[in-house]
């Protein structure tokens, strides 16, 4: 069974079409409104799936507390969580009053206060202005937009972008190999803004930068060695003081911009994961294969630079 087919039966195991009639046509919400709600409530019947959970009426406080959970890990923001846990608890309030289950599991289930400090996330908007920070006539532009691309268009922890090596670009594949904690290997999907900086990088500036003490890392120093991590935090600041972006930003916002952006965009939480290199984020076997090109084909529609 497909991940596709695995999202339609989820759908329909948590009767969200029924839901989608009641938000549009009884409750009067926007179409805007009723389509963030039924990608929020799939996001929630997936989850409930794979923990083996195929009824709402079987669906727990423990396993909605887990789920929101999952999503602040994941570094959703706040009022999007909010979101969220708003749209459970309205699909629970039509199933009682349905008749279809007989307790409503969401009614202890607490939103992320207003203000609460979260990871912080960067609109789509911001991020374009942070990738165009660096100037094509200052000495190091391509090296910073390479690593500013593959923080944000592939997700990696700081430590994965001082460790990348040259070897580890399959640009021609689309992809990145990236050795996450405790040394795991994964395969990340970069689109094709990612690939063009990075590319422009590896030809023109880091040949010059490259004085024999690099190791075969992608990226270099003024002085040709490894790019440290707190280069690496270095880079992302000045680029985020250039681009007037007032928030703090380290290369951590980049990792979380990247799976918001992606889930807001309707990716699915196993996908993301995938991605993320993230080990046990509450997955079951349902999900636990997710071939190559189902990741390059969800990066590439959700991802705003796929």
């Amino acid at each position: 069974m497909t991940v596709a087919d695995l999202r339609e039966r989820a759908a329909r195991d948590f009767q969200l079409e029924g839901f989608r009639d009641f938000l549009a046509l009884e409750a009067g919400h926007s179409e805007n409104t009723v389509e963030a709600y039924l990608r929020d409530l799939q996001r929630m019947a997936e989850f409930a799936a794979s923990k083996g959970v195929r009824d709402p009426g079987q669906v727990t406080r423990t396993l909605l507390r887990d789920f929101v959970y999952l999503l602040k890990d994941l570094g959703l923001s706040a009022a999007t969580i909010r979101r969220e846990v708003s749209a459970i608890r309205t699909y629970y309030a039509f199933l009682v009053g349905e008749g279809r289950v007989a307790a409503d599991p969401s009614d202890r289930l607490e939103s992320p206060r207003r203000g609460r400090v979260l990871p912080d996330t960067l609109t789509v908007h911001d991020v374009d202005a942070l990738l165009a920070a660096p100037h094509v006539d200052q000495p190091l532009a391509w090296r910073d937009r390479t690593l500013l691309e593959l923080g944000y268009g592939a997700g990696l922890r700081v430590s994965e972008l001082c460790g990348l090596l040259l070897t580890d670009l399959q640009l021609t594949d689309n992809l990145v190999r990236v050795f996450g904690k405790g040394g795991k290997e994964r395969l990340v999907p970069i689109g094709r803004s990612v690939i063009g900086a990075v590319a422009v990088y590896v030809h023109q500036l880091r040949p010059e930068l490259d004085r024999g003490k690099s190791g075969g890392r992608l990226l270099l120093n003024a002085r040709g060695q490894p790019l440290s991590r707190v280069g690496a935090w270095g880079i992302v600041k000045r680029a985020a003081e250039r681009a007037g972006i007032t928030k703090r930003v380290t290369p951590h916002t980049l990792r979380h911009s990247f799976a918001t952006h992606l889930l807001e965009g309707g990716a699915d939480l196993r996908a993301v994961q995938e991605m993320l290199g993230h080990a046990d984020l509450s997955t079951t076997q349902i999900y636990t294969h997710v071939d190559r090109e189902y990741l390059r084909s969800v990066h590439k529609q959700y991802h705003p630079r796929g």
